[in-house]
């Protein structure tokens, strides 16, 4: 009988956890490298968009980000990526498709057609996506940094990880952002048009934010470092398709608020706070110390603390700042 109550108590334990979780929504995130997680062992500086976007939505969502670096529509499908977010998905969830960057590639592991393969594919992610009960939106892709007079070849963004700011090609930079994307850049919106599905203009919103900074603070976005600059990158980097940890914050920050006006259900779960801090790189900072270093503590700000045990800093008395512990964050 004991061993029966013992069974019984578990399950309910077993229960009231899954109930918990229940009520929980998980936007799950699905597309290339300029939205993917990465890799930050030995303070690499690249981050995704995807991968700041739990800082600007409180822990009622749960980010699930599926983006992988060099990934389109095509290869994402064929290599199973697809089928393990239907898996997870749970009715009432949310599914952002990004893509566009490899899809325009030539390699015929990735490409598509805007028209054709490409519409064919988001139209799979968003039909296969509402018979599961989950709600997908479409985003087109963000757009590359090119003020280039003459637009540089680039059949592979990922190559550009391998190259230093020597090896970069020598370009004549103008003051107007040039289009990389073409109709990759409409087939989304035409596919969110014919299916009646939420469609956010990432592309005219990544546009405006680089062409507003302009040619060379627009450069603070992306992966480009002179030599020395930045130490995971002694040699220098000229990439301007990738974002370092400001340049995601900036955009996950801005498709958090276009999201929220496409979706105002969710407005009830954007926060907008300060400083992030968390160990997996989601936030600005890796630890409370390095955050500590860069904030004026008698000037209002507002630090949200990811998982982990913290030790408190020491402050002024009249210090201005406020911490909020997340994720099960707790203090020592």
């Amino acid at each position: 009988m004991k061993k029966l109550y013992a069974l019984c108590a578990v399950a309910l334990v077993i229960m009231a956890l899954s109930a918990f979780k229940r009520n929980t929504t998980t936007i799950f995130m699905i597309g290339d490298s300029t939205m993917a997680n990465k890799d930050i062992s030995e303070g690499k500086q690249e981050r995704g968009w995807g991968m700041a976007l739990q800082c600007y939505f409180d822990d009622n969502i749960v980010v699930d980000n599926h983006a992988v670096n060099g990934r389109s529509s095509l290869s994402f499908i064929n290599e199973g990526r697809w089928q393990k977010v239907l898996d997870r998905m749970r009715p009432g969830d949310y599914v952002i498709i990004q893509f566009g960057h490899n899809d325009e590639k030539p390699k015929p592991d990735r490409h598509t057609d805007p028209g054709s393969t490409f519409d064919y594919n988001l139209a799979k992610f968003v039909r296969e996506t509402r018979e599961r009960g989950g709600i997908p939106v479409l985003m087109n892709c963000v757009v590359r940094r090119n003020f280039a007079k003459v637009t540089p070849k680039n059949d592979d963004d990922e190559a550009l990880r391998g190259t230093t700011f020597k090896d970069a090609p020598k370009t004549i930079e103008g003051d107007s952002l040039v289009d990389t994307h073409g109709l990759y850049a409409v087939a989304p919106r035409d596919v969110a048009a014919r299916m009646n599905v939420h469609f956010v203009d990432a592309n005219k919103i990544t546009h405006d934010l680089e062409q507003g900074l302009g040619v060379e603070a627009s450069k603070k976005l992306h992966m480009w470092f002179l030599p020395g600059e930045e130490p995971s990158v002694p040699k220098g980097r000229q990439d301007n398709t990738h974002y370092n940890i400001n340049g995601a914050h900036k955009v996950a920050r801005l498709l958090a608020d276009a999201l929220v006006e496409e979706v105002p259900v969710l407005s009830k779960y954007r926060v907008n706070y300060d400083v992030a801090v968390d160990s997996k790189g989601r936030g600005h900072y890796l630890t409370l110390d390095e955050a500590m270093k860069h904030i004026d503590p008698l000037k209002p700000v507002t630090i949200q603390l990811f998982e982990g045990t913290y030790e408190k800093p020491q402050l002024p008395k009249k210090n201005k700042v406020t911490f909020v512990l997340r994720d099960g964050a707790k203090w020592k």
